[in-house]
């Protein structure tokens, strides 16, 4: 796959590309990546990339020359062009997949108060990371390449990748290091097991749980199966055993 990024401010991803999996993934040309400069494709005397709004308003806006230029110098007929923009839909990982199948993307970085309203018809899709501002788009254009990168053959261990969080609908279940007993806080017995059958029930039933508790809209949208259905009255049917348990003690020690 190939990645291009443009941005105003490539020095911000210095750390990005030389560091953990998205080097290796560099390194074992899993993924080619080039951070362009915007500012590189100004024909403004003065190097200008932005200028105030039209109208008034505060701060500046980035202008449709440079990034016009740099998108036609750095797109070809395969690519997929993506800005960075609250208008976008919320980035999820279903788009993530369907990202990793392409074999060339370009992310446009806003910054400033925003890109020129013209810009949008140069771009085949807008995305958001999510409902909050940051100062431009560069750490959300690291954000879904990252979740992208990942996912390539290659990359990370296949397995690394099929038990994730989001990957199946659901929250991962916990996961746990030696030692055993941590300030009294222990590892379920079950994980010692042997069992890889019963852990996997232990864990999809945790998973369950903690997506029904932690992201009840995660939950809501998955379709159980009748496998689930029962680790849920399973666990239903120990939180009100626990819970007798513990009003008998109440009752022992009055």
């Amino acid at each position: 796959m190939r990645l291009t990024i443009l941005t105003l401010f490539p020095e911000m991803f210095d750390g990005f590309l030389t560091n953990s999996i998205i080097k290796r993934a560099i390194a074992k040309n899993v993924v080619e990546i080039k951070i362009v400069n915007i500012r590189d494709y100004t024909t403004d005397k003065y190097g200008r990339v932005d200028s105030y709004p039209v109208g008034g308003g505060a701060g500046l806006v980035m202008k449709c020359q440079p990034i016009v230029d740099c998108l036609r110098a750095n797109k070809s007929e395969n690519s997929h062009t993506i800005m960075l923009s609250p208008r976008g839909k919320t980035y999820k990982q279903s788009r993530a997949r369907e990202l990793s199948k392409l074999e060339d993307i370009v992310l446009l970085c806003g910054h400033y108060e925003g890109i020129d309203e013209r810009v949008n018809k140069y771009v085949d899709e807008q995305i958001s990371i999510g409902d909050y501002i940051l100062t431009g788009g560069e750490l959300g254009a690291m954000v879904i390449s990252d979740s992208i990168i990942r996912l390539l053959d290659g990359a990370i261990a296949e397995e690394s990748t099929d038990e994730e969080s989001f990957e199946n609908g659901l929250l991962e279940y916990p996961q746990y290091t030696e030692p055993y007993d941590y300030e009294g806080d222990k590892i379920p017995d079950i994980l010692y097991s042997g069992n890889h059958e019963a852990i996997k029930k232990w864990r999809q039933k945790q998973s369950l749980y903690l997506t029904r508790e932690l992201r009840p809209d995660l939950f809501n949208e998955y379709e159980l199966t009748k496998q689930d259905k029962k680790l849920l009255e399973e666990e239903k049917e120990n939180a009100s055993w626990e819970l007798a348990a513990i009003e008998k003690g109440k009752k022992f020690i009055k």
